[in-house]
């Protein structure tokens, strides 16, 4: 009986004649080779009256029934006694066994669990350092930019200002030009006629004192007549001039 690689056997009485697997008398025992030792259960009482029958046991049976004699019931007892024993000691190291290793599971799965949690906090801590590390830079870049465009704005004022100074001060350098070639241009004209004029008088003067002598007024002589409209000439001439003077100040 039994399966491949797992036998498990019984003792029988039958015919010799018959086929090895075919029909049998009586079943008069087991025999199990697989537990350690190996389980043999034999009912002698049938087997002696088999054999005074005359029937020959095989090699197999017959060391099986040596090594195997019947057994008192004391001892039947003990060997049962024994075998739950045995039984319980195999039931109690596979319990053993079975909690060793979930013990060593759950200490896998906890040294799993903390190998992930420090893996997730060491990428956290990593990710908040590239995340301020970035920011940081922005922040430098952003106030590098704003420190570029201020120093452009006040180069930019400073130029703007520098052009409104200069377009302020050429006004007036060019009005005080402008003042300073009028006052050049009228100091002459004003004192030619001064001048001309003191010319003009001294004739006068000479005229007034030559008068008394002549009893009846002379005839102008021609430089007499020249020198007057000579005088005239001058008078005019500072008129004129003054009024260009004015249309230039006025432009």
């Amino acid at each position: 009986m039994g399966a491949k690689k797992r036998p498990f056997y019984r003792v029988i009485i039958k015919e010799q004649r018959s086929k090895r697997d075919g029909k049998y008398l009586e079943n008069l025992g087991t025999y199990n080779p697989l537990v350690d030792p190996p389980e043999v259960k034999l009912n002698h009482e049938r087997i002696d009256y088999w054999i005074s029958k005359g029937a020959k046991p095989t090699e197999t049976v017959a060391s099986l029934i040596k090594h195997n004699p019947p057994l008192t019931a004391e001892q039947e007892a003990e060997i049962a006694e024994k075998k739950v024993a045995a039984k319980q000691a195999e039931q109690e190291a596979f319990k053993k066994d079975l909690a060793e290793r979930e013990e060593k599971i759950k200490a896998e799965r906890e040294e799993s669990a903390k190998e992930a949690k420090a893996k997730a906090e060491e990428e956290k801590a990593a990710k908040e350092a590239e995340t301020k590390a970035k920011a940081d830079a922005e922040k430098a870049e952003k106030e590098a930019d704003a420190a570029k465009t201020d120093d452009a704005a006040g180069d930019e004022a400073a130029e703007a200002k520098a052009e409104d100074a200069g377009a302020e001060d050429a006004p007036a350098d060019k009005v005080k030009a402008d003042e300073a070639e009028a006052k050049v241009e009228e100091a002459p004209a004003e004192e030619a006629p001064v001048e001309e004029a003191k010319a003009d008088e001294k004739p006068a003067e000479e005229a007034k004192a030559e008068k008394p002598k002549a009893e009846e007024p002379e005839a102008k002589s021609d430089d007499a007549e020249k020198a007057e409209a000579k005088e005239e000439t001058s008078d005019e001439k500072p008129v004129e001039e003054a009024k260009a003077n004015d249309a230039e100040k006025a432009e």
